[in-house]
C-alpha cells in the first residue's frame, strides 16, 4: 500500500521501487535464516513481507505498461499463471530442504532465487513507466536546449494541481485505499478475491493431512500433492487464450476498450469451478479412492483462481481513468494522453487489492488446522465450498447490473460504446 502508490509517481517510476525493495528483500533474508528464537524469524518474516510486497502488487502494473489494452489480457494471463502456480511450488520445493537439511534451508534457498532475480531486474529490464520515462524525457531535453517550457504532461498536471508537496504525498499513500473502498464495485470484487485466496491457503492446510494421514505418504513427498495446481494452472491458459482472441478481442471498440462488464462471463465459470473444486476434493480424499483423484479435482481451483485473478481486476481500472479526471480536473489532456486507467492508477488498485487478499489469505489459516480436524476433511471442505458458494452470484449481478451501477457512480466511467 505504500511502495505501489510510489511506483505510480512520474519522478520515481517503477524500477527504483523494484530494486531498493528486492535488494533490502534479498539482505534481510540472511537474518531470517539466521534467527535464534521464534520472535526473532516472526519480525524478520514481517520485514521480508513488507520489502517483498511490490513484486507482487505492481507486476501487474508493469505488464499493463507494456502491452495495448486489447493485448493486454494475453500478458495477464501468463503473469496470473506463474503467480498462482508459485504458492503450489514453494511446499515442494520446501517440503525436500526442510526434510533434507532443515527449515533455515528454505531461507537460503529464497535468496539465491531472488538474488538471481535482481541482478536480472538490475541489468536486462528497463523501465516501463509512461509517466517517468516522458518525464525524464522531457528533464533531459530542458538541460540540452536550456528551456524550462518544455514539460511532460504529467508535470503539466501537478503544476496545475497547486498542491504541496505534503498534500500530494498523502493523496499518493491515501489512494489506493480510496481507490478500492469508495466504489462498491471494486470493494465486492476485492472481497471476492480476498475469499477465494483465504479459501486457497486454507485449503492448503487439508494436504498434509490428506496425503499424510490418510494415504500415508512420506513427509518429504506430501509436497508433491500440490502438482495438480501447478499442472492445472498451465493446462488452462491455452484454452482461454483461444477465448480471448476468438472471443473477447472482438468485443472491442475502434478505441481498444472493451466495457468492464465483458470480463464477467469469464468471471462467472471461476466462481462455479471453486465449489466444485472442493466438493471435489473433500469427498474423494480417503483411502478406498486412488489419490490422484482428489489431485485432479485439485487443479480446478487453479483454472478458477487463474480465470477469477485475470477478469475481475480489470473492471476495478475502469473506475480509474475518470478518477484521474476528478482527482486532476484535467480531462482531455490526460485521457487523451494515458488510452485508459492502466498506465496511472494500476499499482495503486492492484496495492489495494492485495492488501485484502494478503489480509484473508493470512487468517483463514489460523483456524484451519482446527476445522478440519473437528470436521473432518469432507465436511470442512463443504463448509469451504458453501462460503464459496455463497460469493457465487457476485459476478453474475455485475455482469447484469454492472453498467447501471457504474453509470450511477461519480468516480466510474460513463463514456464506453
Amino acid at each position: 500500500m505504500i511502495w505501489a502508490p510510489l511506483s505510480e509517481v512520474p519522478q520515481i517510476g517503477r524500477m527504483p521501487i523494484y530494486i531498493l525493495t528486492l535488494a533490502l528483500f534479498v539482505v534481510l533474508q540472511v537474518p531470517t535464516a539466521l534467527a535464534t528464537n521464534y520472535g526473532m524469524l516472526i519480525a524478520f518474516r514481517f520485514l521480508t513481507g513488507f520489502f517483498g510486497s511490490p513484486i507482487l502488487a505492481t507486476g501487474g502494473a508493469t505488464v499493463a505498461d507494456i502491452y495495448s489494452p486489447k493485448k493486454r489480457a494475453y500478458g495477464m494471463t501468463v503473469w496470473g499463471v506463474f503467480a498462482a502456480s508459485a504458492p503450489s511450488l514453494g511446499p515442494l520445493l520446501g517440503g525436500f530442504s526442510a526434510h533434507f537439511e532443515s527449515w533455515r534451508w528454505t531461507i537460503w534457498e529464497l535468496m539465491w532465487l531472488s538474488a538471481f532475480t535482481l541482478v536480472l531486474l538490475f541489468f536486462f529490464f528497463p523501465e516501463t513507466s509512461a509517466s517517468n520515462i516522458l518525464y525524464r524525457r522531457a528533464r533531459r531535453l530542458r538541460k540540452a536546449t536550456g528551456n524550462p517550457a518544455i514539460m511532460s504532461a504529467p508535470e503539466i498536471v501537478a503544476a496545475s494541481e497547486s498542491m504541496s508537496p505534503g498534500a500530494r504525498a498523502v493523496d499518493v499513500l491515501v489512494r489506493p485505499f480510496a481507490l478500492n473502498f469508495q466504489e462498491p464495485i471494486v470493494l465486492a470484487l476485492n472481497v471476492y478475491i480476498g475469499l477465494i485466496y483465504a479459501l486457497l491457503y486454507m485449503w492448503f492446510e487439508s494436504f498434509p493431512f490428506v496425503f499424510g494421514s490418510i494415504y500415508h505418504w512420506r513427509e518429504q513427498l506430501i509436497g508433491l500433492s500440490f502438482l495438480g495446481l501447478f499442472v492445472g494452472s498451465f493446462l488452462a491458459m491455452p484454452p482461454f487464450f483461444a477465448y480471448l482472441y476468438y472471443v473477447q478481442e472482438p468485443k472491442y471498440n475502434e478505441h481498444g476498450e472493451l466495457k468492464p462488464e465483458e470480463r464477467m462471463p469469464v468471471a462467472i465459470v471461476g466462481s462455479l469451478l471453486v465449489p466444485i473444486c472442493l466438493f471435489w476434493f473433500g469427498w474423494t480424499s480417503r483411502e478406498s479412492i486412488h489419490w490422484i483423484v482428489p489431485i485432479i479435482g485439485s487443479s480446478l481451483f487453479s483454472v478458477a483462481a487463474l480465470l477469477l485473478f485475470v477478469s475481475c481486476p480489470f473492471p476495478l481500472f475502469s473506475y480509474c481513468k475518470s478518477q484521474i479526471a476528478d482527482v486532476l480536473d484535467f480531462q482531455n489532456v490526460v485521457l487523451n494522453y494515458l488510452a485508459d486507467a492502466y498506465p496511472t492508477y494500476a499499482a495503486s488498485v492492484l496495492a489495494g487489492n492485495d492488501f485484502i487478499r494478503s489480509m484473508f489469505g493470512a487468517g483463514f489459516p489460523l483456524f484451519a488446522g482446527a476445522t478440519y480436524r473437528n470436521l473432518g476433511v469432507g465436511w470442512a471442505s463443504t463448509l469451504l465450498a458453501l462460503l464459496a458458494c455463497a460469493f457465487v452470484p457476485i459476478p453474475i449481478l455485475l455482469y447484469k447490473y454492472g453498467e447501471r451501477i457504474r453509470m450511477a457512480s461519480k468516480h466510474a466511467r460513463h463514456d464506453f460504446e
